[in-house]
């Protein structure tokens, strides 16, 4: 099967182009963040199979670990709306917040923190410029395809989404396409063991596979 691949480097343009018909799938999001597009922008575009995982870690600035980390410590966490969520969510995980249970969990803010035993205070910055801040903040919530760009380990991370995470990406496509016998039986390929095989030896841990 012949694929052209088409490399965006604004990720805001590209379910643009797909509901344009310009290119008939993409792979670089998760639901929350096609849900909001959709809300915002109006596309008639669906969610496929999912893809894989890049894991959202909490990696260490000043503090350097989560049991020590003093009262009133300074969070970073990515401040678009759905990144956001993952991160107070990620920080619920590690035990560290309790988030209201009635809310939307892919639209919460800190101001959806039910308890904050230790008064953490959140600083919400531009995802790609969350790595340079750490020297200046005790920990931060970074997705590691920025965190590998600027270096950081996976492993040194404090704590590590894993391939069961919510924030799966997934395959999309506009509602009239999304049967395409071709996107379909690619897809297919796509989510087959030798590829699997390849995502886990190439990547080691900084993307997983869902399948």
């Amino acid at each position: 099967m012949k694929v052209e691949i088409v490399e965006f480097t604004e990720w805001t343009v590209i379910n643009a182009a797909l509901q344009s018909g310009d290119i008939d799938a993409n792979n670089f999001q998760h639901i929350p963040y096609l849900n909001a597009q959709i809300s915002a922008r109006g596309y008639d575009i669906v969610p496929l199979q999912p893809s894989i995982v890049v894991p959202m870690g909490i990696y260490a600035g000043r503090a350097k670990d989560l049991d020590t980390l003093p009262d009133g410590a300074t969070i970073g966490i990515p401040n678009d709306p759905t990144n956001s969520a993952r991160a107070l969510k990620l920080l619920e995980l590690a035990g560290l917040i309790r988030l209201k249970p009635d809310i939307d969990q892919d639209a919460a803010s800190p101001l959806d923190i039910a308890d904050n035993p230790r008064h953490l205070r959140f600083s919400e910055i531009d995802a790609a410029q969350l790595p340079r801040t750490l020297p200046d903040i005790d920990l931060g919530v970074i997705t590691l395809n920025y965190a590998v760009l600027a270096g950081l380990d996976p492993k040194a991370a404090l704590k590590l989404e894993d391939e069961t995470s919510h924030w799966t990406l997934v395959w999309a496509a506009r509602r009239d396409r999304a049967q395409d016998a071709r996107l379909v039986r690619f897809i297919e390929i796509y989510r087959s063991a030798p590829v699997r095989d390849f995502v886990l030896e190439r990547f080691k841990g900084s993307i997983l596979p869902t399948w």
